[in-house]
Parts: structure tokens; sequence; C-alpha cells
């Protein structure tokens, strides 16, 4: 079990002679250090689990469970805590056993303040060092993730006008033909039933492909070229409605309903509203096709003072925690083969971004998902040329810390 927080002047005293407990603590606490007290191991382990300090003072030799086993219990549960042990009756042998179970170091009793108060500040200097590393292999990890989706998604780019020109112009030609085929199909009345039906059938099934592909090439170049940025105000409620019209057919066809649920009156924004109506649509959509049959869409507007809030919540199977991280990864989905491309979300999530907004997403199986849109209502924006330069020095700075040991936090 993790300590809930880091406490970093706090200081366990475990010791059953009261008298000793009430000395030091008075003296601990003149040095600046908070002091929780306890008689002996159980209630040691309780005061652990209720407050979290990091160092735990505790004398071997104590009524019900001794420090020996109270050290072992501790460092099970809570292996990030250093114990320092005071041994007075007991023999060096004891001091010894806690030093290879884990303990950071024993005193024989009676002990000298000064050198007890070395030793708790030496048991902190480590405790905050093992925090550190613990913060810099965290940072290099993240940053070692940004930096191979940063490699993915600029080979993206140099792959995806490749893709718009090399896929497009086919799939054109594919669409004329077809048309093509349909004409010459009209014109002829001797065909057989059954050819008609079979024919109609084969050339339905190219154009939704066509148009399939069409939208996945859109898609890639979405995600990897960023159109122009035009910010204006505008009435987020009104986008919602003019969405809500344009989902109105795949509702019908779903049988899914939605609705509208405008928290409040004040719903205007400066953002652009192109690239949003993009997003909100594609969430709509989202949610329209992961409800059951005869579910319910809820699409809530809310003003958060400097922020607005959009959120749309389905009432479909719900995403497995697992997959939670990942929903935002280019190409990654968990739709049948040909339902999706796995790139609504990614695209969404970058817009979002440039608009100085975020996208959350809140999910229960079996109860369904909400993905919760923030935009500030008058955005800086963070894409521009000279905060992009900062944003990359500093990250530059902070690598090079970490490569030549140093804390970059």
């Amino acid at each position: 079990m993790q300590s809930k927080e880091r406490n970093k002047n706090v200081i366990l005293l475990v010791d059953d002679d009261s008298a000793f407990r009430q000395t030091l603590t008075k003296r601990l606490k003149k040095r600046g250090f908070e002091i929780l007290e306890a008689e002996e191991g159980s209630e040691a382990l309780a005061t652990l689990a209720e407050h979290a300090p990091q160092l735990v003072v505790m004398d071997v030799k104590m009524p019900g469970m001794d420090g020996l086993t109270t050290l072992g219990a501790i460092k099970k549960d809570h292996p990030e805590k250093e114990v320092i042990l005071l041994t007075g009756q007991a023999s060096t042998e004891d001091g010894v056993a806690g030093i290879k179970a884990g303990a950071f170091d024993y005193l024989a009793k009676p002990v000298a303040f000064e050198h007890l108060l070395g030793k708790i500040r030496q048991a902190f200097e480590k405790i905050e060092r093992i925090h550190e590393q613990a913060q810099e292999a965290a940072f290099r990890t993240k940053m070692e993730k940004r930096m191979a989706l940063a490699e993915r998604l600029a080979a993206l780019g140099t792959l995806a006008a490749g893709v718009a020109h090399e896929i497009n112009n086919p799939l054109a030609i594919i669409n004329e033909s077809t048309g093509w085929v349909k004409q010459r199909m009209e014109r002829r009345s001797d065909l057989p039933e059954e050819w008609r039906k079979t024919l109609e059938l084969a050339l339905s099934k190219i154009e939704t492909s066509v148009e399939r592909a069409g939208r996945i090439t859109h898609q890639l170049l979405s995600l990897a070229r960023r159109s122009p940025t035009e910010i204006r105000e505008f009435d987020l409620a009104e986008l919602a409605a003019e969405v809500g019209e344009l989902v109105g057919k795949t509702c019908k066809e779903a049988r899914v309903s939605v609705a509208v649920d405008q928290k409040s009156p004040k719903t205007r924004i400066w953002s652009d509203p192109n690239r949003l109506r993009q997003v909100l649509l594609n969430l709509v959509v989202n949610a329209i096709q992961a409800s059951r049959t005869g579910g319910r869409v809820i699409v809530t507007l809310d003003n958060l003072n400097n922020e607005m809030l959009f959120a749309v919540k389905d009432q479909g199977e719900g995403i497995p925690k697992e997959n939670l991280e990942k929903i935002f990864e280019p190409f990654f989905s968990t739709r049948t083969p040909g339902q999706g491309s796995g790139l609504g979300l990614s695209v969404s999530k970058g817009i979002l971004e440039e608009l100085g907004g975020r996208l959350e997403v809140e999910s229960r199986l079996g109860q369904g998902s909400t993905f919760t849109v923030t935009l500030p209502r008058r955005p800086a924006m963070a894409s521009e040329p000279e905060d992009l330069g900062r944003m990359a020095l500093d990250s530059q700075k902070k690598i090079k810390k970490l490569n030549s040991g140093e804390n970059p936090f």
C-alpha cells in the first residue's frame, strides 16, 4: 500500500517509554519537525496508514509487536518509508538484523541527540533523492513518448501528401467509372432483373468503399497538415444545434436520439467555428455509433466563467480502462474493421490543443462514456511560433539536464 501523500518533515516516533517520547518530541519540534507518536507496533502501522509520514524512528524492544516485526510489516506495505531503529536492552545483533531487513540505520540507547538528528537528516535526504530520481524517470518516460509520437506524426505528414495524391486520383476515376456503369445500366431495358439487382449491389459497395477511402485520406491530411485558424466570435449553442441537424440522418438510421442540455444562456465564445464543428460532429457521431438502439445522446453546454464546456454523453457499453489512454492515439480503434479509421479522436484532440482547449473522457463499462471539451472563451493561441519555440527550448533544456545527471525540476 502506497502513501497517499509525501510529508517531508513528519516523523513517527515509536517507543513504549512515554517520558523518552515526550523529551525527544519536544527537542525535534524545536528543529522544525512534526512528530507523531505511537507506543507499540500495531499502533504505529495504523498511524502510518492514516498520516503517511516518510520516516519512522522506532525502539526495537516494545510490548506486543516488537520493532523488528513492525519493521517487516512497514517494508512490506510501505517500502518507500525509511526506519531508524533504537536499541536499548537489545543486542547489537538486533540492529544488524534490522539493517538486513531494510532499516536505514540503528543507534544504541542512550541516544546522543545530535547523532540522531544527523541520521534523521540523512534519511530525509535519501527520501528526497529517491523522489527526485522517480520524477526524473517519469519525466524521461513522458518525453520519450512525446518524441516517439512526434516522430510518428512527422513521418505521417510526409506520407499523407503522397497518399492524398496517389490514392485520391484513382478513387476519382473509380467513382466516375461507377457512375458511367450506372448510366449504361439505366439505358439497358433488356437486362434480367436478377442481373440488375446484383450489379446495383456491387456498384453500391464500390461507392461505399470509395467514400470510406476518401474519408480516411481526408483525415490523414487533417492529422498531418494544419489548416489556417480563423478566430472569431460565435455562439456555441448555435453550432451545437447545427451539429444536431447534421447528424439527423445518422440518428434516424441508428434509432438514437440526441438532446441538448444548455445549462447557461451565455454561450458566446471566441474560437474557430469551422474546426470546432469538425470536432463536435466527430464526438456526436461517435456517441451515436456507440449507443444501443433506442438510446439517447446528451449534449451538455455550460459556462465556467472563463471557459466553455461541451460534453457528449452516450449510453453505450463504455470503454475498458486499459483502452482509455490509447483512444487518442492515431489509428487506434476498437470498432469492427471497416467502421472506423482510428483517426477521429486523435485529430480532434490536436485541433483542441491548438485552440487552447482540452479533450477528456470518463467511462464506465455498461454505463457509457462522456467526452468533455473545455475551451477558453478567449484563447491565447499556444500554437504561435514564438510560444512553440519557447516550449521546444524548455524541453531541450530539461533533456540536457537529465542527460548530465541534473534535476530538471
